[in-house]
């Protein structure tokens, strides 16, 4: 907005000068108004949006995903912030969902398991910062739907600590959209066209709407977990909806599956990265730098079986550039791998840096090898000249 100034004489300095901040005050309020009832649709999963008049943006989603070759588990938890009671967002699923509370310890067990090491790695001659450098010091799909069955069908609805969850199937996605609003859902405009894909591949759906028991209530922080089950003959981990995001996103995916898993390709985000692969037995308890780790969630979400854990950061700066749902595929070779942290320190012996004790060793060698010569040029016998010859009388 550019905004063109006179100055005014002294008849109409005080009149006209209160118009224009008044003027100036009417035009910025409803931008400001308007910045903030906008709904914040921001969520790796799908769609989130809060209610009215409200503000909501997921920082980061955490899932864990376990898979047995037919059944696959999502055990889902958001961080979120902002000033909203209530949001609301969708999940699409290839077949019928069964849904449930996660167990808020297997995400810290995970941590546990899978946190990067540290290490530390000496370095012999010294770096900014050491003296005397410086000074400073050390610093599939489902069955299709019977003829003349309705567009939406639903297929069950229940409450599940802070969320009211609808499982419901679809052949419209404008009649799904409808549904959702008629129903408590608020969500985007744009979200019969995103859900478009998935109905065409005859998926069904989890709309779920978050509410805090305490009606004086924010959603804030972490959310309690939520688990979808379903049968599954690959792995795959729905994205496509995130698009819908107006804020970066970062997901962190946490597989459980036969052998390590990787993604397919990188749906318009950044290359995935593995922080972690590793297989966890079905006894041994693994050891941590903090001491052996609990593993008793994870093992209850693999059933008892032997797992190959393997932990994928993937980050989203440009949401409406993602192009499809993650495919998980196993690698060609189980390979271990843990991130680890290196901290540099200059050597030292006796609280001395190594390379002052080695110039210092260097140059007394030096000394010594010098007095020694000297010393043993001095003891040399000096040989006789040779005698003179007088020669004969002529």
């Amino acid at each position: 907005m550019r905004c063109a100034w006179r100055r005014t004489g002294p008849r109409d300095r005080g009149g006209s000068w209160g118009v224009r901040a008044l003027t100036l005050l009417l035009i910025l309020v409803p931008l400001q108004l308007g910045s903030l009832i906008g709904p914040a649709y921001a969520c790796g999963c799908g769609a989130m949006v809060p209610g009215r008049d409200t503000h909501l943006a997921v920082d980061r989603e955490t899932s864990v995903v376990g898979w047995d070759g037919r059944t696959e588990q999502i055990v889902m938890r958001l961080t979120v912030r902002g000033d909203a009671p209530e949001a609301a967002w969708i999940m699409p699923v290839p077949h019928r969902a069964s849904v449930g509370l996660g167990d808020q310890a297997l995400f810290s067990e995970l941590d546990a398991l899978t946190g990067p090491v540290r290490s530390t790695r000496h370095y012999f001659w010294p770096r900014s910062g050491d003296w005397p450098l410086s000074d400073r010091g050390d610093g599939v799909g489902a069955p299709p739907p019977a003829a003349g069955a309705p567009k939406v069908g639903v297929v069950g609805r229940e409450r599940l600590g802070p969320f009211d969850v609808a499982r419901l199937t679809a052949t419209d996605p404008g009649a799904l959209q409808s549904w959702l609003r008629r129903n408590g859902f608020e969500l985007p405009d744009r979200l019969a066209t995103a859900l478009q894909p998935y109905v065409d591949r005859k998926w069904e759906y989890v709309a779920v709407r978050l509410a805090p028991r305490d009606k004086d209530a924010r959603l804030l922080g972490e959310l309690e977990p939520l688990r979808l089950s379903f049968a599954n003959d690959r792995l795959v981990y729905p994205m496509r909806l995130s698009k819908l995001a107006s804020t970066p996103q970062s997901l962190g995916l946490y597989v459980l599956a036969a052998h390590r898993m990787e993604p397919a390709g990188a749906i318009g985000g950044e290359p995935p990265r593995v922080t972690y692969a590793g297989r966890l037995g079905a006894a041994a308890s693994p050891t941590t730098a903090a001491g052996p780790a609990s593993t008793e969630a994870i093992r209850k979400l693999a059933g008892g079986k032997r797992v190959f854990v393997t932990a994928i950061e993937q980050s989203f700066p440009r949401p409406e550039l993602i192009d499809g749902d993650h495919e998980l595929r196993a690698t060609a070779a189980d390979t271990p791998y843990r991130t680890v942290l290196y901290e540099d320190e200059l050597l030292t012996v006796g609280g001395v840096p190594a390379w002052i004790l080695a110039l210092t060793g260097g140059a007394l060698a030096v000394v010594a090898v010098a007095a020694l010569t000297a010393v043993r040029v001095r003891r040399r016998p000096v040989p006789p000249p040779p005698p003179v010859t007088v020669p004969p009388p002529l």
